[in-house]
């Protein structure tokens, strides 16, 4: 018996493109509440494995006729069992190849706009945990932005775009998602920035990340320059981008604004944060387009999967740039937060070069949804 297998890029060109998708998830209650497959245009049933050992007699009248049915579990066996027992009922299912650790790490490749002179600006958005990674290419030369922990995607996109990778650079120092640039960056020659604030307790070298340093990408010299931008964390730097593109690390996001705390220094960091929203941002030009470096909603993606929105527009509707008096924004970055991303202390550590974890422990570790948030 074969049944079908649905990949992780197949799904999400389904989410993106809003195309009509019934999850029959076979996970434990607590995982799917937790973190889940999420659409505009999708259906749900949770129903856990150990509930469907004795058969799928009573799932099969809950499952439509007029939608593709796909099944997932955390790793794709218990997955590939209930698709073939609803095959065996005469219910076509896929199941999900590799799992929700599949879905965790899909990066999906979206053109967000042109640069100078036939430059090119890409986002890597990795719709199953939120996390959005960069590349600017420009006359055979890339840079890359807040790259994941998945580094064949970046090495192999620039190889097909035929660009030599010359800058990596981290916004801050991440603690939700296990950073890929210096593996980049020691693969490729490139240099890897990181900003010195956060760098304290790192163990290999690194290029400062400095506000006002400027590099230029390509003959054609196309600008990245580091705007520091502090209250994620201490050393949290934004980018502006030939002019056009803001690129906003987890500062700003396109339905909220940065949480504080991951450090353990909120109410330390929270005047940062208002500082860099209500000041510096709102110094730059209203043109420039909003690259965040997370989403946490997927009513943040557009139409094409980008994440992306004018400065101007995120003055006026998102609800972070517009509490006027300082202790209710106070409260609302420091109190209620939403729990803290898994493993965020371990990831931390890794981003350091303190610890080395296997690659499946820091499978693991990553396991869930973006929290980098407040709304």
């Amino acid at each position: 018996m074969t049944v079908k297998a649905m990949t992780a890029k197949e799904v999400a060109r389904k989410v993106i493109d809003n195309q009509p998708l019934f999850i029959l998830d076979v996970r434990n209650g607590d995982a799917f509440a937790d973190w889940k497959i999420e659409g505009g245009n999708i259906q749900y049933l949770n129903t856990p494995y150990f509930d469907l050992l004795d058969g799928v007699e009573e799932v099969v009248s809950e499952l439509p006729k007029d939608r593709d049915i796909l099944v997932v579990c955390a790793k794709e066996g218990s997955s590939v069992m209930v698709a073939e027992m609803l095959d065996e009922e005469g219910v076509d299912a896929a199941y999900l190849e590799g799992g929700m650790k599949a879905w965790s790490e899909h990066l999906e490749p979206v053109k967000v706009g042109d640069l100078k002179n036939g430059g090119e600006l890409y986002q890597f958005v990795r719709i199953g945990k939120g996390c959005l990674s960069y590349m600017a290419i420009s006359d055979g030369e890339a840079a890359i932005i807040d790259a994941t922990r998945m580094t064949d995607i970046f090495l192999d996109f620039a190889q097909e775009k035929g660009a030599k990778i010359k800058h990596v650079f981290d916004t801050h120092l991440h603690a939700d998602h296990i950073s890929g640039g210096r593996q980049i960056a020691e693969a490729t020659g490139a240099t890897y920035y990181l900003p010195p604030a956060d760098a304290e307790e790192v163990v290999f070298d690194y290029a400062e990340l400095v506000n006002g340093l400027e590099v230029a990408l390509g003959e054609s010299k196309i600008e990245i320059e580091a705007l520091y931008s502090p209250g994620h964390t201490i050393g949290s730097t934004s980018f502006i981008v030939d002019d056009q593109y803001l690129m906003t690390g987890d500062i700003l996001f396109i339905d909220s604004i940065g949480r504080p705390d991951l450090a353990g220094l909120a109410e330390d960091w929270v005047g940062d944060l208002r500082e860099s929203l209500y000041s510096r941002y709102a110094e730059l030009a209203d043109e420039l387009i909003v690259l965040p470096a997370h989403f946490m909603i997927m009513e943040e993606l557009n139409t094409d999967g980008s994440v992306a929105k004018k400065l101007s527009d995120l003055f006026k509707e998102n609800h972070g740039l517009n509490i006027e008096d300082e202790q209710e924004f106070r409260d609302m970055v420091t109190k209620n937060l939403p729990p803290q991303p898994n493993a965020y202390e371990d990831i931390r550590k890794t981003n350091m070069g303190k610890i080395t974890p296997d690659e499946e422990v820091q499978r693991e570790m990553e396991i869930g949804p973006n929290r980098c948030a407040v709304r």
